[in-house]
């Protein structure tokens, strides 16, 4: 898709993408990244896409060794922006061998990953098509598990894993994790630095210890807002991006979606506009009327709706600016998932993809969730060296 380069300088004249607000992370520029902790471990992600999940681990400090992902498209963010290789292998083909020939020695082996979370969402389900071979990744997550017995297990995935064919794939997931301590629950991401309300289902084991996952950081009150994540970003047009920076883009707007979106206010619906005339013929159906939650705006202080890889569309979801006449761009949908600004996601001379981009970003583990999973982990790995020490 071609996007126009156009940009409102007059709201924010010097803006530089480097000077970008991280979530007051201390970390601007992929060269400020910290250096790992050899005692903290060593980590394999599975389904790494682009590496939401092992870039929360790099930035608390853990060696971060592959990630391993069917879609090759992921490799560049991958290993540019993690300091670990990435494999391009189906996760059913691997062999326990080799996957613990890439921890490092002398470590605790810590094995991660997120696999794929269509077949068990809420479209794949009313639509049918999740039933299929996918959720069988679980399976085999889950055999790896048993072969390799690393020292710490995390898992990612959408809440409604657990009662997906009766709950079967879960807890026939949980069984491979005999001889571990196994915390899970369903969690939301606001209360870990997320600001989105976006629930997520994470299930943490170990085989030295207790674990279990930290307590939210942010009450109800506290939770990180659409303005704080991207409210310092300059103006753009629908259809135009920013030339400081290609990531802040937005998709083109049909002429009815834009006098759709002037229509619509933050938080509002569909069914809050004036002109019935605007109002798609498909939820003038009686099976269309409960879809509330698409052609809206966000509100500019309260989290965003969860980011999916549909969320550079306004007709999507609730994926319109709070503000400006557009959707979100792929920027705002970047910071609304915790990636810090400096995260590259392609080659800088590589043409932008809108569709592409999002499902990379859709698809992540948000940032501040993993480095909430991995600071769980850290303190498990040091509350079982205290314990043996004190033994001995």
């Amino acid at each position: 898709m071609l996007i126009e380069s156009w940009c409102l300088f007059s709201q924010m004249k010097t803006w530089n993408i480097a000077q970008a607000q991280d979530f007051e992370m201390n970390f601007t520029k992929l060269t400020d990244l910290p250096s790992p902790e050899v005692d903290r471990g060593s980590v394999i992600d599975l389904f790494c896409g682009v590496g939401g999940l092992s870039h929360g681990f790099v930035l608390e400090r853990f060696a971060v060794k592959a990630g391993v992902d069917v879609d090759p498209s992921c490799r560049h963010a991958y290993e540019k922006n993690n300091r670990a290789r990435f494999y391009q292998r189906d996760v059913a083909s691997l062999k326990s061998e080799w996957v613990n020939s890439l921890f490092a020695a002398n470590q605790p082996r810590i094995l991660v990953g997120c696999a794929p979370c269509q077949p068990f969402s809420s479209y794949t389900r009313r639509s049918g098509s999740g039933l299929d071979t996918k959720w069988r990744l679980l399976e085999q997550f889950g055999r790896i598990v048993q072969e390799v017995q690393p020292e710490f297990v995390s898992m990612e995935n959408v809440s409604r894993l657990v009662t997906f064919q009766a709950g079967r794939p879960f807890r026939n997931f949980l069984s491979c994790l005999s001889g571990y301590k196994v915390w899970w629950g369903i969690v939301e991401c606001a209360g870990y630095g997320v600001p989105q309300t976006r629930k997520r289902l994470v299930v943490l084991a170990s085989r030295l210890g207790e674990i279990e996952l930290e307590k939210p950081q942010y009450t109800d009150e506290q939770h990180r807002t659409v303005r704080k994540a991207i409210g310092h970003l300059p103006a753009i047009k629908a259809g135009a991006s920013c030339p400081n920076d290609v990531m802040h883009l937005a998709s083109r707007l049909s002429e009815r979606n834009q006098q759709r979106i002037k229509a619509s206010s933050p938080g509002g619906t569909w069914r809050d506009w004036a002109d019935p005339t605007l109002v798609a013929k498909c939820h003038t159906r009686h099976s269309g009327r409960y879809y509330n939650n698409v052609y809206g705006r966000m509100s500019w202080d309260l989290p965003a709706p969860t980011i999916t890889t549909q969320c550079y569309g306004f007709g999507n979801g609730r994926f319109g600016h709070p503000k400006q006449d557009r959707a979100i761009s792929l920027r705002e949908a970047a910071l609304l998932q915790t990636f810090p600004s400096y995260y590259e996601f392609q080659e800088p001379s590589s043409q932008v993809v809108i569709s592409n981009m999002a499902r990379w970003i859709g698809n992540a583990v948000p940032v501040e969730l993993a480095r909430a999973v991995a600071r769980s982990i850290a303190k498990s790995n040091n509350a079982t060296k205290s314990t043996v020490g004190e033994a001995a």
